[in-house]
């Protein structure tokens, strides 16, 4: 790849927040908040449809919605893969943060349970996949050790996440925002770390696949790197898919070539 091509790409992943949207998908709601629902987008053709529950990422703060995640769930959909989008209460909304956005995600992910006979969607074949702080989020739904009966997952996709909340209020995140969501420190409230970190959660027992750049600087390519190497230690099917040169926002863009990798990542855990 040339370098002019190389940097249009970089200037073009760095845009997708400003990407015109694709049309909206169906907004169902999971709870009665105005943030608790999901939205629901089908591929072309007869059902059953593979499902990938969608998390966005913009480290848990009101400031970034689901909006930005459409493009990737748009491109799931022509691969056959039913999307669905959770948004949920994030630090500034009521309720967000601990633990409002913790429960959310468990609710909007057990809600498909209510939806797919009415869309097809064949409940055998779900998938969790998350960016940057919606791949905490989705590795936490894959290892919670709630009671009750979560919904069965195939495996689950993180995408740069904050794999390891210790981890990432050592390095200050996004100007300490991991204390921030958590309510304190690690050593301040514990039990919430442990409850909340996948990297504490170990071993999750579902596979998991991390995509993570090598010059992302939004989260540390180390975090995605220390986790697998704590994963495989405890006996979980864990791989580390690293990016060579990838930066942040390569990974939910259709039009990179790091995309490819994600699809396939995901189509593989769905078989």
């Amino acid at each position: 790849m040339n370098l002019l091509l190389a940097t249009l790409l970089l200037f073009m992943s760095q845009n997708i927040l400003q990407l015109a949207l694709p049309p909206q998908g169906e907004r169902i709601a999971y709870g009665s908040d105005p943030f608790q629902f999901g939205e629901l987008r089908l591929p072309e053709g007869p059902g059953p449809f593979p499902v990938a529950i969608v998390i966005h990422g913009g480290f848990w703060r009101a400031a970034y919605n689901l909006d930005h995640i459409s493009h990737l769930c748009v491109a799931l959909n022509k691969a056959g893969i039913a999307t669905w989008s959770l948004e949920y209460r994030r630090i500034g909304n009521p309720g967000g943060g601990w633990r409002g956005t913790f429960d959310d995600v468990a609710a909007g992910a057990g809600h498909l349970k209510r939806i797919a006979p009415q869309y097809e969607l064949d409940l055998r074949r779900v998938v969790a996949v998350g960016h940057s702080a919606g791949g905490h989020l989705a590795l936490w739904l894959a290892g919670r050790k709630d009671p009750g009966s979560p919904l069965p997952l195939k495996g689950v996709v993180s995408l740069a996440g904050v794999a390891d909340l210790r981890r990432g209020f050592e390095l200050k995140l996004s100007n300490t925002v991991v204390g921030e969501f958590m309510g304190g420190s690690p050593d301040a409230v514990p039990d919430r770390y442990a409850y909340g970190s996948p990297a504490e959660l170990l071993p999750l027992k579902v596979s998991q696949r991390l995509i993570h750049g090598t010059l992302d600087t939004n989260v540390p390519f180390e975090i995605s790197k220390d986790y697998i190497a704590k994963a495989k230690a405890k006996g979980d099917n864990a791989e580390l898919i690293a990016l060579a040169g990838a930066r942040h926002f390569e990974l939910i863009d259709p039009r990179t070539k790091e995309f490819e990798t994600v699809r396939k990542a995901l189509l593989d855990l769905l078989k």
